[in-house]
């Protein structure tokens, strides 16, 4: 059984307040995991805080974080995850060279002063960085494969195949322009056939003319690519920091009436809770002790 967990599912910046209390106010991150194996983290935005929270303090962590992009919604947790403060701990960081800047030395620039208190190497565990480019790899017995998103900068999404089962993480998506519905190949064939995609949903129809070009897209696209690849469950991701819970519920709606002909099950990312799949096609919600 592979657990996927969702601690941070806002976009753009962390928006805790009341009225997004229901849906989470923190920023991307999400964790694939199996019993007693190292898990897997898509993104380190401040979410990834939650998932410290919930992770046993006698046990050292060791684990993988998958990176998409450099923007500060999807790396700011990083200093704030306890078990990396915690001797013994092992996380290795995969992610996309951006401008001829490593990941690691993306981290090195913004995560030193007089912007942070201390660097990752000054972190009691051990942090190690990879550069990757688009392809396959393997991380144990789990296939990674990572491709290029349209974004507003050199931006990665990932699948992930363990166990029989296939999880895509496409968390922002330009879309192509308004009324467009053309799908990326790439994007495709990421995507194709997987059990669970989680996409960009940041934008209803009627705020995205407004946003056409910030490297989004709405609802319905997010039906409309998970459509196109075959996906069987659509997990509408990277929330607008100003959409409270009122708003996803409708944005939710719409997307169930987009998605009627298609076959696929669409349900919305809730900080907190968690989906365990099966390579036999089960599925179970549950809610996680992280808030």
């Amino acid at each position: 059984m592979v657990t996927v967990s969702f601690h941070g599912v806002r976009g753009s910046t962390p928006s805790p307040c009341l009225p997004n209390e229901r849906y989470g106010g923190n920023t991307a991150c999400v964790s694939v995991c199996r019993a007693e194996r190292e898990p897997i983290v898509f993104d380190l935005g401040t979410g990834l805080r939650n998932l410290g929270r919930v992770w046993p303090v006698d046990r050292a962590f060791i684990g993988h974080a998958l990176v998409s992009h450099l923007h500060w919604d999807h790396i700011q947790g990083l200093p704030f995850f306890d078990p990396v403060l915690r001797a013994g701990a092992q996380l290795d960081v995969y992610g996309p060279v951006v401008d001829g800047l490593g990941i690691g030395a993306a981290f090195d620039r913004f995560m030193c002063r007089p912007f942070f208190p201390v660097t990752a190497d000054e972190l009691a565990g051990t942090i190690r960085f990879h550069d990757i480019e688009p392809g396959s790899f393997p991380i144990g017995d789990v296939t990674v494969t990572a491709a290029v998103v349209p974004h507003t900068g050199r931006n990665f999404g990932y699948r992930v195949d363990v166990d029989g089962v296939s999880v895509a993480y496409v968390s922002d998506h330009q879309q192509p322009g308004i009324g467009s519905e053309a799908v990326a190949d790439d994007v495709l064939a990421l995507c194709d056939g997987v059990d669970l995609l989680i996409h960009d949903a940041q934008y209803d129809t009627a705020s995205f003319p407004a946003k056409a070009d910030w490297g989004h897209c709405t609802v319905d696209y997010a039906v409309t690519v998970a459509a196109a690849c075959g996906a069987k469950r659509l997990a509408l991701f990277h929330h607008d920091p100003s959409h409270d819970d009122a708003r996803l519920d409708s944005m939710l709606r719409d997307a169930r009436r987009a998605a009627e002909s298609s076959g696929v099950e669409v349900f919305t990312a809730i900080e907190g809770h968690e989906l365990e799949l099966s390579g036999v096609d089960e599925v179970t919600f549950a809610r996680a002790a992280n808030r």
